[in-house]
């Protein structure tokens, strides 16, 4: 029986179906815990770039033997109706299938692996490369309680996992957390901008804007006061802040365009459904 002090017990054996850079740094957060075995199924990825776990080329080459108690899916929704029914073998072994592919739910992915697997359906972000990701997660009605266990351990080796009853969730999830280091990005990219703009040196304004955005970020996280409150810490009555802010929170401004942006995202969520 392990301890609060002891370190977690290692993964079971898993099949990885794509390593890209999402998938690739689950595998190497799995790398790090401790797992079994890992075998990883890429077309591109180098063969020896994950020391410790296998990489193949094609799931042709995955051992007849090998039997993964987890199998996840880290490949583009739309390649799902060519790869899952060739894993279907998994899911009659009981394996776990853990998903990371937006938009594709539960019950089409349990048709596609032949009706009767055991599946999980998450939505991780890229901060998992630097294991400080936040993933969000439903279990269909087949994941047994240890299943779940096991699917939290692998998710959690990338950083912050929580669980959503109603899958339906997931569809904004992928808006608001899939899609949000995006957003962020995009803000260091004009904030870097506007300050090239306003006469500063470039390698100045790259610098400036990546501190601030990573720097607050930061700050952010290791507060317990709301986001609307350390706005307001920063904003001084009549000062530079408050004028900026005066129009970046105009009717027509990011008080408008973020929930069109977020609904944007979360109708193209359940568009790959179908």
């Amino acid at each position: 029986m392990s301890t609060p002090d002891s370190p977690p017990a290692p993964l079971p054996a898993v099949l990885l179906v794509g390593c890209g850079k999402m998938g690739g740094a689950m595998l190497s957060g799995w790398l790090a815990r401790g797992v079994s075995q890992a075998i990883a199924v890429d077309p591109y990825t180098p063969v020896d770039a994950y020391p410790g776990a296998q990489l193949l080329r094609s799931l042709d080459q995955v051992p007849a033997d090998f039997a993964p108690q987890a199998v996840v899916l880290a490949i583009k929704p739309q390649e799902a109706p060519n790869a899952l029914p060739a894993l279907a073998r998994f899911a009659r072994d009981g394996a776990l299938f853990v998903s990371i592919m937006a938009g594709r739910t539960v019950a089409g992915m349990t048709s596609l692996l032949g009706g009767e697997a055991a599946v999980v359906r998450a939505m991780p972000n890229t901060p998992a490369a630097i294991g400080q990701g936040f993933t969000a997660a439903h279990a269909g009605s087949r994941v047994a309680p240890a299943q779940r266990t096991l699917a939290d351990s692998l998710l959690a080796a990338v950083g912050e996992v929580a669980w959503v009853e109603e899958e339906g969730m997931l569809d904004a999830v992928t808006a608001v957390s899939g899609g949000g280091p995006a957003y962020v990005f995009l803000l260091a990219e004009l904030l870097e901008a506007a300050a090239r703009e306003q006469g500063l040196p470039p390698e100045l304004a790259r610098r400036m804007a990546r501190a601030t955005v990573s720097g607050s970020g930061a700050l952010l996280a290791a507060s317990t006061e709301d986001a609307a409150v350390l706005r307001k810490n920063v904003t001084s009555p009549k000062g530079t802040t408050e004028r900026a802010l005066a129009v970046l929170m105009a009717e027509t401004a990011w008080p408008r365009l973020i929930p069109q942006a977020i609904a944007a995202a979360a109708a193209r969520s359940r568009e790959l459904a179908s």
